[in-house]
């Protein structure tokens, strides 16, 4: 039985990942600070936890045991995060990193969190710049965090280790501590019969299932190798086709009001106005076998039933999507029209 190990298990891509493996016959460990977020269902799968913290490599040596036949880093966010897993991959099969595609920059220098919005010249690929890896800036800042993340990168496909590095886009799944499609969940929760959407819903910002993301691990896994693959999901629906998808699924029906450039600032904002859009090229993954477990709208079903269901959604939570919700400043704007 093939062994895998995963590194912040208990997150949204790690419960997919292990949730993938453990259905096609691999004994899994699960690596967390917090024993009571390991989903039910995991363990009773089969999947082992084990508490440690992704800052302590003596913890991590020990959850290792005699070795694994595959690695998954979701925690490596910098340089040295990649250094302390280094000592370790000696006794390991294979390595995944996920990374992000916030690492890419246009022909101006521009990335996904800076001040001005990035334009690129279609779907990106792997060989697209990326940022200049630094490790003296934070990665938690919006200048920090992509830098950082290929910094890590960089030390450990240079390590000689079958490394794969992964570069998601706008991750989706069940638990999602920031998931998009609240901001349509809730209005269909409060019955809103009007959605407007800023710049006629076109924005594109190419979503990535956490299932998806499992998938192309799994490939990865079987295929050794050293490289860099995008993963995103096969489709790139823009805002419109997702709030379409968000109220089929919940079984409401709204009037879609379709801004152009002339409405008021801040009315119709989502989580994907993005013009130029973003899409990740999928093509590398596709020659290595790599076959998607579903498209946008198979794949986010999952995580709209729970957003329905839950009593426990993360803190803050309201707070973080506020603007796209102002119902007043809406309700203003269709009472004058």
């Amino acid at each position: 039985m093939s062994r895998a190990v995963v590194l912040g298990g208990t997150g949204l891509i790690g419960c997919a990942t292990a949730r993938r493996l453990l259905a096609a016959g691999w004994e899994v460990t699960v690596i967390g600070r917090d024993s009571s977020r390991m989903p039910e269902d995991i363990a009773l799968a089969g999947g082992r936890f084990v508490a440690a913290d992704r800052g302590e490599p003596g913890r991590l040596a020990a959850a290792l045991g005699g070795g694994a036949d595959l690695v998954v880093d979701c925690l490596c966010f910098t340089a040295a995060h990649a250094r302390d897993l280094l000592p370790l991959l000696d006794d390991v099969g294979s390595t995944v990193m996920i990374s992000s595609k916030a690492v890419y920059v246009d022909a101006a220098g521009n990335h996904v969190n800076s001040a001005v919005a990035p334009v690129f010249d279609g779907p990106i690929r792997e060989s697209q710049p990326t940022m200049a890896p630094r490790e003296d800036v934070d990665y938690r800042t919006r200048d920090g965090y992509g830098a950082n993340k290929v910094a890590a990168e960089r030390v450990l496909l240079d390590s000689g280790h079958p490394v794969t590095v992964l570069r998601p886009s706008k991750v989706h799944g069940e638990g999602s501590a920031k998931p998009g499609e609240w901001v349509f969940v809730k209005r269909v929760a409060d019955r809103r019969e009007v959605l407007l959407l800023s710049r006629g819903g076109r924005g594109v910002d190419h979503p990535s299932a956490a299932g998806n993301i499992a998938a192309l691990i799994e490939t990865a896994a079987e295929n050794r190798g050293r490289r860099v693959l995008n993963c995103a999901d096969p489709d790139a629906p823009d805002a419109l086709a997702i709030s379409r998808t968000v109220a089929k699924h919940l079984g409401h029906r709204w009037e879609e009001v379709l801004l152009d450039d002339h409405a008021p600032a801040g009315l119709g904002l989502h989580p994907w106005d993005r013009i130029p859009g973003i899409r990740l090229d999928m093509t590398a993954a596709g020659r290595l076998g790599y076959r998607p477990a579903g498209d946008y709208a198979t794949t986010v079903t999952a995580e709209l039933d729970w957003l329905v269901s839950t009593d426990r959604l993360p803190a803050g939570f309201d707070h973080d999507f506020a603007p796209m919700l102002d119902y007043a400043a809406e309700d203003a704007y269709l009472a004058a029209r």
